[in-house]
């Protein structure tokens, strides 16, 4: 086993055509009776309970009040972004070069164990990788339900690794893609290579000054991106 590839979810691999916020809105109503600024809050690169605590924050809860929701806000949650999946005109858009590019990490057979390193609750991540037909191409993971900063969670999907495969994986044989600057700083104090596309939010430009070994447009040059993967 040579390489750990890390996949961010929304912007990288998929986007869901804002079936997750309508989905938090209902939820966060639901439970807590307010949403905060959600209309113009960025989620990006953020973990949901990072996002919900900065919403309820901005709405005035106190953080015991944030605390004791946020069981109930997972759960309520989890329900509307399935009933939002099983609408009829419900969109998941696999991005450019996604299929093609995993087709070949996979066929790597054990030269590449493939992951998740995203702010999504494990079961979110789940609903939005199984409406764009790539649940079962990751082996491992580590979700916004595991830690709340985003910095914390390379450690998590390194362990994971470790438990799953036997190996103990090293700062440049990590490689985590996203489309936001956390996605690519999180890694830093591993040591982790990042590589940056520019699907989501940020461009080009951004996404190489927080420090992304190599940045595309999109995946879909597959040889390009191999090459910076495993080069």
């Amino acid at each position: 086993m040579k390489r750990l590839v890390l996949f961010d979810i929304d912007g990288t691999l998929l986007m869901t055509d804002g079936a997750p916020r309508r989905a938090f809105h209902r939820a966060m109503l639901e439970v807590y009776r307010t949403t905060g600024p959600i209309a113009t809050h960025p989620f990006d690169g953020k973990t949901d309970p990072q996002i919900a605590r900065e919403l309820l924050t901005h709405a005035g809860l106190p953080a015991a009040a944030v605390d004791r929701g946020l069981s109930a806000l997972w759960h309520a949650y989890l329900r509307e972004l399935s009933a939002e999946f099983a609408q009829p005109g419900s969109r998941t858009t696999v991005l450019p070069g996604i299929v093609a590019l995993l087709g070949e990490l996979e066929s790597r057979g054990d030269e590449v164990l493939l992951g998740l390193l995203t702010g999504n609750i494990q079961e979110g991540a789940w609903l939005k990788l199984a409406s764009a037909g790539i649940r079962n191409t990751f082996r491992i993971g580590a979700y916004g339900s595991d830690c709340e900063r985003r910095d914390d969670l390379p450690p998590v999907a390194v362990e994971r690794a470790r438990a799953a495969v036997g190996v103990e994986f090293m700062r440049t044989d990590i490689v985590i893609i996203g489309d936001t600057p956390s996605d690519v700083t999180c890694g830093r104090a591993l040591g982790v290579r990042a590589i940056g596309v520019a699907t989501g939010r940020y461009g080009r430009g951004e996404l190489s000054d927080a420090g992304a070994a190599a940045v595309f447009d999109d995946l879909s040059q597959t040889d390009s991106v191999l090459e910076a993967i495993l080069g």
